[in-house]
């Protein structure tokens, strides 16, 4: 493997794993922020039991995603210099108010949440969780804004003096279609992967008969939290895949592992291509689906692989434009699959539990347990495809990622870096588990007698609430 390999590798997995805990961190606080919100207004106990429980993991949480995500911004310079210095003057823009704007408004008011517990007044402590949460959507915002400036980019020019991508319009960059779409796509992700997360270690605690007064009312928020995401995930979902139409005709050709250019265009179940991926070779398929995905009309056409190789290979030059078929193809379906798991994991419970009911079937229990992973392997999968169907490019239609890689960096010293992050990552991986496992199986805090909350100016001693 050369230095590009390597420096790919690395990059994927760093990547990867720390997305693990960014839709978790965006969904959970809102959730969190929710449950408090029940405390101050009805005064009941078992909403500030609640809050105290799921707080402390997103805490923990929190903690893991800004650890892994140091390592990021790192690796633009040291891996990827060449495409650092194409993309600087853009790329910068939006990541440099991410971390100026709203990391630190995450941050700052998280802390003042942490901190604030029986020295705030009531509805000040609560706007803190309320303000790091919006701090976490746009911290989202702004990375996917610069993400989608490599789909699609858009306000800028490239100097053929400098050899450089410089911008002439941010405006157009935050209000770029794909960013948008993307946004959509990911705020729900993030939606259905926190209240799986709650659906998981409710159903667990619940079939221990513990806290019921806590976990049931967790069980049904969260039941309802993931019906409505999955929808949203499905709709936001098919908008993004007609952009992906219009704007990577190639990365949607090969999600479906379509290589002739037809009309209709069917959804393909499971195809098997040629092993140097020029035809199918066996498919089955559902008629229509893909041109109603990609065009929205049954009858839509959709541009094959070959063709779009050809135009491809005529707009940019000799070389190979289609990404890895099988990778684009397997994990686009993962993606979809797994999302649709949990609404069904989502439909069933809310009609176990519909009426104040308690389920007897006990089967549903281990199963919601079991599927905390679903969204978690979805949201991976999903970006997998999102980077690798892009590919040859980094930035689409403008630079190649073969072009991208520190030239001077040899691979000797990028597989030494792959493995300490790997092996480091692998260290953080256990350590985020046993606390996450230890923390759910302890439970809510004990109930606790009503004390005087007012808005009161006599000093309180500062308090740490986990």
């Amino acid at each position: 493997m050369n230095a590009l390999d390597i420096a790919r590798w690395q990059f994927g997995i760093t990547t990867v794993y720390h997305f693990i805990f960014v839709p978790l961190t965006i969904g959970l606080s809102f959730l969190v922020a929710g449950m408090q919100t029940a405390w101050v207004r009805t005064g009941n106990d078992k909403y500030r039991r609640m809050t105290k429980f799921w707080g402390k993991l997103f805490l923990i949480n929190f903690a893991m995603g800004v650890a892994t995500g140091i390592v990021q911004e790192f690796q633009f310079g040291m891996n990827w210099s060449d495409y650092s210095t194409f993309v600087g003057d853009i790329f910068g823009a939006p990541l440099a108010i991410e971390g100026l704007l709203a990391f630190f408004l995450e941050s700052t008011f998280l802390g003042l949440w942490i901190f604030g517990w029986d020295k705030l007044p009531k509805k000040l402590h609560l706007a803190t969780i309320w303000i790091a949460s919006i701090g976490t959507v746009l911290s989202a915002y702004f990375i996917l804004a610069a993400n989608s400036w490599m789909q699609h980019p858009v306000g800028s020019i490239v100097n053929p003096a400098t050899g450089r991508a410089e911008l002439k319009d941010f405006g157009a960059v935050l209000t770029n279609s794909t960013a948008v779409g993307a946004f959509a796509h990911t705020i729900t992700a993030c939606f259905l992967t926190a209240g799986m997360f709650v659906v998981g270690i409710s159903a667990w605690q619940l079939r221990k008969n513990r806290s019921a007064d806590v976990f049931r009312p967790s069980m049904k928020l969260a039941l309802v939290t993931v019906l409505i995401a999955s929808l949203g995930v499905i709709v936001t979902g098919d908008l993004q895949a007609r952009l992906m139409t219009e704007q990577q005709p190639m990365k949607m050709a090969a999600a479906e592992a379509l290589y002739d250019t037809v009309a209709p265009a069917s959804f393909s179940l499971f195809t098997i291509g040629s092993l140097d991926g020029s035809q199918e070779k066996f498919s089955i398929r559902v008629p229509g689906v893909l041109s109603f995905m990609a065009t929205g009309k049954f009858d839509g056409r959709v541009e094959g692989i070959n063709d779009l190789q050809a135009a491809e290979q005529q707009a940019y030059g000799p070389g190979e434009y289609r990404p890895n078929i099988p990778v684009s193809y397997w994990t686009f379906r993962l993606m979809i699959g797994f999302g649709f798991l949990c609404l069904l994991i989502s439909l069933a419970g809310l009609w176990l539990f519909r009426r104040g009911r308690t389920p007897r079937a006990r089967w549903f229990f281990p199963i919601a347990t079991a599927a905390i992973a679903l969204p978690f392997l979805a949201n991976s999968v999903g970006w997998i495809f999102t980077e690798m169907g892009r590919q040859p490019w980094s930035v689409f239609g403008v630079l190649k990622t073969a072009d991208s890689v520190s030239p001077t960096v040899p691979a000797g010293s990028v597989l030494t870096s792959l493995i300490v992050f790997t092996v480091l990552y692998g260290i953080l991986a256990v350590v985020d588990g046993v606390l996450m496992v230890r923390y759910a199986k302890a439970g809510p805090p004990p109930p606790e007698a009503p004390r005087d909350d007012t808005d009161s100016d006599e000093p309180r001693p500062a308090a740490f609430a986990y």
